[in-house]
C-alpha cells in the first residue's frame, strides 16, 4: 500500500475520533421534542457552562457536578455508618462481662472501617448519555471517506461535514427530529466548501453539478412531503438539500445511487421491524440516518 494513502486514512480516523468525542453532549442537548427548548442542564439539573468557545455545546456526556454530589453523599453515608457501628460496639463493650474481649472487638472494628472512609483516587465524571458509539461511527466514516477519496481537495470537505451528519443521525434516531440549526448550516457549508475545493487543483467533481444535485434532491423530497406529509418530515426535505449537494458533486449517477440507497436502507429496516413484530405499518421511523447512510454509500462509490 502507498504510504501516503495509509497516512491519510490514519489521520482521518484520528480526526473522526477527536470530532466524535465532542458530539455526545450536543446530541443530548438537541434531543428534545419540537415544542421543548434545547436542554441546558444534565438530568440532575446541573447547568452546562455558558462560557468557552463552544458555550457548553460540545464535549463528552459526563457531568463532574453529579460525580461531586454522589461522592459527597457516599462519604456522608459512610461516616454515619461508621459512627453507628462504633456506637453499637461501645454499648456492647459496656455490657460485656469480659473487658479484654470487648476492647479487642472495638479495635478490630475501628481498623476495618478506617480504609473504607478514605479514597485516594478521583472518580470519573458521571455519564448522562451514551458516548462511545458516536466517536466510533465518526472515526469509521472518516476513515472510509479517506480510503475512497485519497489525498484530494474534496476529502477535507467530507471530513468537515461528516461529524455534523453523524450528529444529525443521532438526534433523529432519538427523537425523530432534524433541527434547522443543523440542517440549514450543513447545506450552506456544503455549497461553500465544495466551491472552494473546486478552485483547487486535482479535485474530482463539479461544483455546478453539486448545486444542481442539491436542488434536484431537495425538490424530490419536497414533492414526497407534499404528497404524504405524514410519511415524510420537512426536516428530511432540508437535509436532502445538503445530501444532494454532496452527491451531485460526483454527477447524476451517484446522486441517483445515493438517493436510492437511502430508501433501500430505510425500507430494509422497516421490513425487519415488521418481521420481528416490533412495529406496524403506521409506526414512524427516523429516516434521516438512512438518508445519511445512503449518501455516504453514494459518495464512496463516486470517490472510487
Amino acid at each position: 500500500m502507498d504510504a501516503t494513502w495509509i497516512a491519510v486514512v490514519t489521520l482521518a480516523a484520528v480526526w473522526g475520533t477527536a470530532a466524535g468525542l465532542l458530539i455526545p453532549r450536543a446530541a443530548y442537548r438537541f434531543s428534545v421534542e419540537p415544542e421543548e427548548k434545547w436542554r441546558d442542564s444534565c438530568p440532575a439539573g446541573h447547568p452546562f457552562p455558558a462560557t468557552g468557545p463552544s458555550r457548553g455545546w460540545l464535549g463528552p456526556a459526563r457531568c463532574p457536578a453529579c460525580t461531586t454530589t454522589t461522592r459527597a453523599t457516599s462519604t456522608t453515608t459512610g461516616a454515619t455508618s461508621t459512627t453507628s457501628t462504633t456506637s453499637t460496639t461501645s454499648t456492647t463493650s459496656t455490657t460485656s462481662t469480659t473487658s479484654t474481649t470487648s476492647t479487642t472487638s472495638t479495635a478490630g472494628t475501628t481498623s476495618a472501617t478506617a480504609p473504607a472512609s478514605s479514597t485516594g483516587s478521583t472518580p470519573t465524571p458521571t455519564p448522562y448519555a451514551p458516548q462511545l458509539a458516536l466517536p466510533v461511527v465518526t472515526a469509521l466514516a472518516c476513515a472510509l471517506l479517506a480510503a475512497a477519496t485519497g489525498a484530494r481537495p474534496e476529502l477535507a470537505v467530507w471530513l468537515l461535514l461528516a461529524p455534523v451528519a453523524v450528529l444529525l443521525a443521532a438526534v433523529d434516531h432519538r427523537v425523530h427530529r432534524l433541527p434547522d440549526q443543523l440542517t440549514l448550516p450543513l447545506a450552506g457549508a456544503a455549497v461553500v466548501l465544495l466551491g472552494a475545493a473546486a478552485l483547487l487543483p486535482e479535485h474530482v467533481g463539479s461544483w455546478t453539478g453539486a448545486l444542481l444535485g442539491g436542488a434536484a434532491l431537495g425538490c424530490f423530497y419536497l414533492l414526497l412531503y407534499l404528497i404524504n406529509p405524514n410519511g415524510m418530515g420537512f426536516g428530511d426535505v432540508k437535509l436532502a438539500l445538503s445530501l444532494g449537494v454532496v452527491l451531485g458533486w460526483y454527477g447524476w449517477p451517484v446522486l441517483v445511487a445515493g438517493g436510492f440507497a437511502g430508501f433501500l436502507f430505510g425500507a430494509t429496516y422497516g421490513f425487519g421491524l415488521l418481521v420481528l413484530r416490533r412495529a406496524n405499518r403506521r409506526t414512524g421511523i427516523p429516516f434521516g440516518p438512512f438518508m445519511i447512510a445512503g449518501a455516504l454509500t453514494g459518495v464512496l462509490l463516486g470517490a472510487l
